[in-house]
């Protein structure tokens, strides 16, 4: 996905909002559609025009964003990323938003640069080197364990991973290198990133199985594991695997190294 060739539908066609952040999207290259912000609407976009993204707001005319991203998995195994918009900056509604699906939660009034950056973010996020033989491993390995993959919490964890892979002294300065690398990545803020793989790690640690924990840990904790304990497990385990690809990190991650 990039710039060229990404199709955005923006599920609002009034000229004050929709048709205007439309047009400046076209200026940055996107390709972009309006529809009436109506499930209905949506619905029969996406299945007749494929976008790779929705941006809706949080309250549509007849339905939420929520009910809207679960219909329209419901109809398509190929749903588009969603970028969901509320004038409410509220962290439990954020939660419920990215919880059901949603890749990225932003505040109104939103300006075209702003989703812009999201776009990008989520375009690199999305467009990381899945032949790269270390980048299989991280993925097949948290996926294992159950990370939930649409929370924003499985990317940055990822990201965390890729990162401590190639550099372990991150490890050390998780909370004044780590996350600060992975919030410029993906345009956020490092408390945001903190809390994503906090929540990430919580809910793997409640869906998955006591047996398949101890099995892959080769020890029982006696609590949930810090967010630096699981990835410094993990990392360190890729890393004892060999056959580590260093230059998947610049490529994917030019400007955070």
């Amino acid at each position: 996905m990039n710039n060229r060739t990404t199709k955005i539908l923006i599920a609002d066609d009034t000229a004050k909002f929709g048709i205007r952040l439309a047009s400046q999207l076209r200026d940055m290259g996107y390709q972009t559609l309006t529809r009436k912000n109506t499930a209905s609407s949506v619905l029969n976009t996406v299945l007749s025009e494929g976008p790779d993204i929705v941006i809706t707001d949080l309250t549509l005319r007849d339905t939420d964003a929520v009910a809207l991203m679960k219909q329209i998995r419901s109809h398509t195994p190929k749903a588009p990323h969603f970028i969901v918009a509320s004038d409410i900056d509220n962290s439990f509604i954020e939660k419920q938003v990215t919880e059901s699906g949603a890749a990225y939660f932003l505040v109104q009034p939103l300006q075209a640069e702003a989703v812009h950056r999201a776009v990008t973010a989520l375009s690199r996020s999305q467009g990381l080197s899945e032949d790269n033989d270390t980048l299989i491993k991280i993925t097949k390995t948290i996926q294992s364990l159950g990370v939930p993959a649409h929370i924003k919490g499985y990317h940055y964890l990822r990201a965390a991973i890729l990162f401590t892979v190639e550099k372990p002294a991150l490890l050390t300065g998780i909370t004044k290198e780590l996350y600060p690398m992975i919030a410029r990545r993906f345009n956020t803020t490092s408390s945001r990133v903190e809390r994503a793989i906090r929540h990430a790690i919580e809910i793997t640690w409640e869906r998955a199985g006591s047996d398949r924990l101890v099995s892959f840990f080769g020890f029982t904790y006696s609590g949930r594991p810090t967010n630096s304990e699981f990835i410094a497990f993990i990392s360190d385990r890729i890393r004892l695997t060999g056959n580590i690809r260093m230059s998947v990190f610049p490529e994917a991650y030019p400007q955070a190294l």
